[in-house]
């Protein structure tokens, strides 16, 4: 199979302060990616590194086979921050106007034309938001909102998407729903890597784990994470997690 991002020996610090330390870790084509660890243990750092974000200290990362200071198809990879839905309360732009912000690095001459919105249309009902279609960003809810930004990644071509806890401040029945249209664009071939607190929601939907707190505890299928101590090591702490059925 294919890889989307090779990390080898990957450190990064903020001047004296390390938060990142020789993590290795390869993320395949297609593959459902789970980063875990207490506040702090370097998760945001580590998925920056991954995405071309921020450059390490010393190691390397691979981004489709190309070494980072060689990849120059940035449109391919999606990022969603945590804060991302804070910021767009106040963007006096469309849902659509925002969706289609992500196919301006393919349109001709800066143009936007009806090819791309129609990309733009058919990204915002993979997500399921098509009937916001014409609502104000700003007037969303935090879930719609991280689903707007998800269509402008999916407009823009992405065949990544990176995810800093996407579901923060969302309520239970949204956070399902956003997890269970997550597994449909991991499904339809689109490699997902994903920051988030709740481990059960996490091993209910990811096929790999890393867990972090700093260095690299867990890197594996969500069967061998549930059986591991990664958590109770990378936490400080005894931890339990509770298994779910998968697939």
């Amino acid at each position: 199979m294919s890889v989307a991002v090779e990390a080898t020996d990957v450190t990064f610090a903020y001047g004296e302060t390390v938060a990142v330390e020789n993590v290795s870790l390869t993320v395949e084509e297609g593959s459902f990616l789970g980063l875990i660890g207490p506040n702090g243990s370097g998760k945001t750092t580590l998925l920056h590194l991954l995405i071309g974000l921020k450059e390490p200290d010393s190691g390397s990362v691979e981004l489709f086979g190309q070494p980072m200071s060689a990849f120059e198809d940035g449109e391919r990879i999606g990022y969603v921050s945590q804060r991302a839905t804070d910021r767009s309360g106040t963007m006096p732009v469309s849902v659509r106007e925002a969706v289609l912000m992500g196919r301006f690095p393919h349109a001709g001459l800066g143009r936007i034309g009806e090819e791309d919105r129609e990309i733009a249309a058919r990204a915002l009902e993979r997500v399921g938001i098509a009937e916001l279609a014409d609502r104000p960003i700003g007037q969303l809810s935090g879930g719609q909102r991280q689903r707007a930004f998800i269509a402008r990644a999916l407009a823009s071509e992405a065949d990544l998407l990176a995810l800093d806890e996407p579901t923060v401040g969302v309520d239970a029945d949204s956070r399902t729903e956003f997890y269970n249209m997550l597994d449909e664009l991991n499904d339809e071939g689109i490699t997902i890597i994903l920051i988030e607190h709740d481990v059960d929601i996490l091993t209910e939907h990811v096929d790999s784990v890393a867990c972090l707190n700093r260095e690299l505890y867990h890197h594996g299928d969500t069967v061998s994470f549930l059986e591991s101590d990664a958590i109770a090591e990378a936490y400080g702490t005894t931890g339990r997690v509770i298994a779910h059925e998968h697939p």
